[in-house]
């Protein structure tokens, strides 16, 4: 560790439940001084210093208060390209540029990166008008994945039982646009058996460290039904699907062939690389997604149990110096289980009054993380649709999971809804 990342004054931008993890963490680190985030939430402000500045403000901002480190959580700015304009400035800055932000910004080009890099995904098919989509559900399969091209929060893939289905899903977002501009581009995907694992790696241009597996639940009801939405919940380490083996492939045919595309794409990508993985009941291993930001919600079981120095190792990679980095790991397990408003993944019901905060003993093993919350007086209200995720660790994933639950019992407020089976697959249980 250099003497520049000692006390750092560390900026994270965002104000959802990965910022809150992440400044949570960073607030723990030995590294870290002080954490200011930016906009922040009433959450965040329990562990970090918030401020309302407008994007252009940022860098000045982070020079009149000495800022170390920017760390950028959320996707929308990385793609528009606030981390170029930040380094410009000559700050330190966690997160890709605009030209590596493309792998989430747009799933054409992701997908198309894939298939130059030879990195495994599934077969597939690009649509930019009615006509090459319904061609693509005909060439492709029966059942298949209907994706957005660009940010769509979470909820601009579409998974089809039916070739009906498909084009429905097809009319929605070129047609009726249910997406906006995110649906003008299309990609069909042959759709995949398996499952899902998060495999986030924390690179340096060059180098990279993988964090603890995780398994996210992106279906907004129980036994994976109903749309997709940010994320319902997750767990880590998933070792029952992230086996040493199967870590062993990702690294060598995802994460180093990605590295190896970025560099001989010209690319210097600096920031979290976020891999959503189909695991084969044969073990093989193919790209769902791509994102390049910590991922929501693994990122808070993920934070809970990491043991290290965070601020440090966020600093080497933004330096270029992480070369071969070990992250440090509590033993046990961690889940997150997103608690959610009324109307989400649609439209939100915001301002309910949130019971029961004010009787969680939180520490190292036990936190609630803000997602979507506001203060007004001494009472808290609901203020987004992926409202709080409440964390839990345990020494198996069976007292993990009972642990979340008791915590959840103690919270209500009208219209709250939460998935009952968060890591049910990870224990191998039936539900």
């Amino acid at each position: 560790m250099t003497d520049k990342s000692k006390n750092m004054k560390v900026l994270v931008l965002g104000k959802g439940g990965r910022e809150h993890a992440l400044c949570w963490r960073l607030a723990k680190s030995p590294s870290v001084g002080k954490v200011f985030c930016i906009p922040g939430s009433d959450g965040i402000s329990q562990v970090a210093k918030c401020a309302k500045v407008s994007e252009e403000k940022i860098a000045g901002f982070a020079k009149e208060n000495g800022i170390s480190l920017v760390v950028i959580g959320p996707e929308a700015p990385l793609v528009s390209g606030i981390a170029d304009l930040l380094r410009n400035e000559g700050l330190l800055v966690f997160g890709p540029g605009k030209k590596g932000a493309m792998l989430e910004g747009s799933k054409v080009f992701a997908k198309l990166f894939m298939r130059r890099h030879s990195i495994p995904t599934a077969r597939f098919l690009v649509a930019s008008n009615l006509d090459e989509a319904y061609r693509g559900i005909e060439e492709i399969a029966d059942n298949v994945v209907v994706k957005a091209d660009g940010l769509a929060a979470g909820k601009g893939v579409i998974v089809c039982s039916s070739k009906e289905e498909a084009r429905e899903a097809v009319r929605k977002l070129m047609l009726e646009k249910e997406m906006g501009e995110a649906g003008e581009k299309l990609v069909i995907e042959e759709k995949l058996g398996g499952e899902e694992l998060s495999v986030i790696a924390v690179c340096d241009g060059k180098d990279y460290c993988v964090l603890l597996p995780a398994q996210d639940h992106k279906r907004v009801f129980d036994n994976d039904i109903g749309p997709n939405t940010g994320g319902m919940g997750a767990y880590a380490p998933s070792t029952k699907v992230g086996t040493s083996d199967i870590i062993t492939k990702v690294k060598s045919e995802v994460i180093d062939r990605t590295i190896e595309g970025l560099k001989e794409d010209g690319i210097d990508f600096r920031g979290a690389l976020y891999c959503g993985l189909m695991i084969g009941r044969g073990g093989d291993v193919n790209v769902l997604e791509f994102n390049v930001r910590f991922g929501d919600p693994e990122t808070q079981p993920q934070m809970v149990l990491f043991n290290g120095d965070f601020g440090s190792l966020l600093y080497q990679a933004s330096s270029g110096e992480l070369g071969r980095y070990t992250p440090e790991w509590k033993n046990g397990y961690a889940i997150t289980v997103v608690l959610s408003a009324e109307g989400y993944p649609g439209k939100p019901v915001t301002g309910d009054v949130i019971e029961g905060l004010e009787e969680m003993v939180e520490d190292e093993t036990h936190v609630v993380f803000h997602a979507g919350t506001r203060r007004e007086g001494k009472k808290w209200v609901t203020d987004g649709g992926r409202v709080l995720g409440v964390t839990a660790c345990g020494d198996s994933l069976e007292s993990a999971r009972a642990e979340v639950y008791r915590m959840i019992q103690k919270i209500k407020w009208r219209g709250m809804h939460f998935r009952r089976d968060i890591g049910i697959k990870g224990i191998g249980e039936k539900s």
